[in-house]
């Protein structure tokens, strides 16, 4: 591409596009962004023809790779027939038989999907169908949710009130539901008070709460914290205990990105509620899925007032919906989970020997998922990891960090050679930006 097509470009994104996340006056002023014209597997191509690794699989999204031959094979044959019809007293079968197969791979007791455009809205319809079904089915005091101290779940008001994010919930705190937060257990040594505290919330709070909602394992907006299985556990038992629902938010961390298929599987349960999206269309289309118990569905039915009068113009979409089915067949077809695994060690190995670089304050990893925080300043708006992106971007990787803390979460099946050039790049531009 030539010089002037990159400049028009980003002349226009200047010009025109509100940026996610990002203060548009800085970025105005000083961002000097990529133009990516192309990509395939791990990598993204730009206009000046140089090819970047992808660090964050674009969003966390493209779990079996950019362009995967297999997902533009199934868009372009569900284009050629049925491109949308909307779910409104119609049934077709990329809908049906993705259904069917998402609940033949998922926990036990999830038997019924509803679908939408992304991860904010699956975790929003988790949150409706909660509400909903307990002011229909006798606990109308049940308006609240509980959820972890610096969770993300999305960025409807509805799901912002889930977050503890504080830079992205501070602006509409004064409209927002009534959530309680507890701390999750990063640190053994930390198990006990926040296993004291989940309990305490929701053994003080029973006959108000709706839900209680979890990222399985990873927060992954509060910098990728892992924390410990057993608060899945405990939580799986205190709502067991107290009838209410447990909602497990695997947008990010299903699909394999932890090492099994759901993350909720580490803890060795089955929530009521499971919401999924980003790797459930391999970064190809928007779409979600929010997975209900019989008992919820059944809460449902009967006169018209207590169906679920909630939708989305694209929900069930036929191309999306042809795609993710065909994630789920590369999944069992390419292996890819037992694939990753090998390399989940090598991103292990890797960022534990990072831990001994200058201004490396600490580094943890789980599944595909390697993390290590700077020291210094932290938080979301911390500005050191960005020294790192600029270094790695000059390297060929594109490493997005959270704040100070620098991630990698590649696609599952990222070649080795590619796998190798990453962490190498990881580890030199963490070395680069400290010495500066």
């Amino acid at each position: 591409m030539s010089e002037d097509f990159s400049k028009r470009v980003v002349d226009l994104d200047k010009q025109y596009v509100w940026h996610p996340y990002t203060e548009m006056s800085h970025y105005r002023e000083h961002v000097d962004p990529l133009v990516i014209v192309e990509a395939a597997g791990s990598r993204l191509i730009g206009a000046d023809g140089r090819s970047y690794i992808d660090a964050n699989a674009s969003w966390w999204t493209s779990v079996v790779g950019h362009n995967h031959p297999r997902l533009v094979s199934a868009l372009r044959r569900q284009s050629e027939t049925l491109c949308h019809a909307a779910l409104g007293g119609i049934a077709h079968s990329p809908a049906s038989e993705l259904a069917e197969a998402l609940c033949g791979v998922a926990p036990d007791g999830l038997s019924h999907v509803f679908y939408s455009d992304n991860g904010s809205t699956s975790i929003e319809v988790a949150m409706k169908l909660a509400l909903q079904y307990w002011a229909q089915n006798g606990r109308t005091e049940r308006t609240r949710f509980v959820a972890l101290e610096e969770g993300y779940h999305g960025d409807t008001i509805g799901t912002t009130a889930l977050g503890g994010v504080e830079v992205f919930r501070r602006p509409f705190s004064a409209v927002l539901l009534d959530c309680l937060y507890v701390p999750p257990a990063r640190e053994a040594s930390q198990l006990p008070s926040c296993l004291e505290a989940l309990e305490s919330v929701i053994e003080r709070n029973a006959d108000t709460i709706a839900g209680v909602v979890f990222e399985s394992m990873v927060q992954g907006a509060a910098g990728m914290r892992i924390y410990d299985p057993a608060m899945l556990r405990a939580a799986r038992e205190l709502c067991d205990r107290h009838d209410i629902f447990l909602i497990c938010d695997e947008v990010f961390t299903g699909y394999g990105r932890t090492g099994p298929m759901w993350a909720c599987d580490h803890a060795g349960i089955a929530p009521d509620l499971m919401c999924v999206s980003k790797a459930f269309t391999g970064g190809v289309m928007p779409m979600a899925a929010t997975l209900a118990t019989d008992r919820i569905f059944d809460g449902f039915i009967g006169e018209a007032d207590r169906a679920f009068y909630y939708g989305h113009t694209f929900c069930g979409n036929p191309l999306g919906a042809a795609v993710a089915l065909e994630v789920l067949a590369i999944f069992e077809d390419e292996h890819i989970l037992e694939r990753a695994k090998p390399k989940a060690e090598r991103i292990a190995q890797a960022f534990e020997q990072m831990r001994a670089l200058p201004g490396v304050e600490s580094t943890r990893s789980l599944g595909m998922i390697g993390a290590l925080d700077l020291k210094g300043d932290s938080g979301y708006l911390a500005e050191l990891g960005w020294r790192v992106y600029s270094e790695a971007q000059r390297r060929g990787v594109y490493l997005r960090p959270i704040g100070n803390v620098v991630y990698v979460v590649p696609s599952l099946n990222i070649p080795e050679e590619d796998l190798s050039e990453l962490l190498s790049v990881v580890r030199d531009s963490v070395k680069s930006a400290a010495a500066r």
